[in-house]
């Protein structure tokens, strides 16, 4: 049974409003979805993907400053060598999956202490220099393996 067939069991919509959703939803269990997975970049450290690619549309899973060589975190390294390997991990995913930096519309952007986002900020600037992407950025209690940053992206194709 389908969404549509469900919906219409559970007496929450009749063939009629059906008609009515937009396509995408009435059809999201057919959404085909590729795995994006870069050498470049750090092994995911548990079951999760590097980046998952829905039509144009691509998520980038968080990543830190876990240099993609030894899979070592570098938990002692300062905050903008910290920002600097995590976007360049995000560049790699993108990179694996045939698009750049100039793709991503979104980033969340993930700090162990918001005192450092004006220095994050300073080299993430470097990365986005032409219609920088719109971002959140909140502090979390902790990030994986202690890590000062962590940022997540969205990214589409033209």
């Amino acid at each position: 049974m389908n969404l549509a067939s469900s919906l219409i069991a559970a007496g929450l919509f009749s063939n009629i409003a059906l008609s009515a959703l937009p396509l995408g939803i009435a059809n999201a269990q057919d959404t085909g979805k590729k795995v994006i997975l870069s050498p470049n970049a750090p092994n995911p450290i548990g079951p999760y993907s590097q980046a998952i690619q829905v039509g144009k549309t691509v998520y980038l899973a968080g990543q830190a400053a876990i240099d993609p060589k030894s899979n070592q975190p570098m938990v002692n390294a300062s905050i903008e060598d910290q920002t600097r390997r995590t976007l360049d991990n995000l560049k790699a995913v993108l990179e694996a999956g045939g698009m750049t930096m100039d793709h991503i519309v979104s980033t969340t952007v993930f700090l162990k202490d918001l005192n450092d986002f004006g220095k994050m900020n300073e080299v993430y600037a470097t990365y986005f220099k032409d219609a920088p992407p719109a971002r959140a950025t909140v502090e979390a209690a902790r990030l994986p393996r202690d890590l000062k940053v962590e940022i997540s992206a969205i990214a589409v194709r033209p």
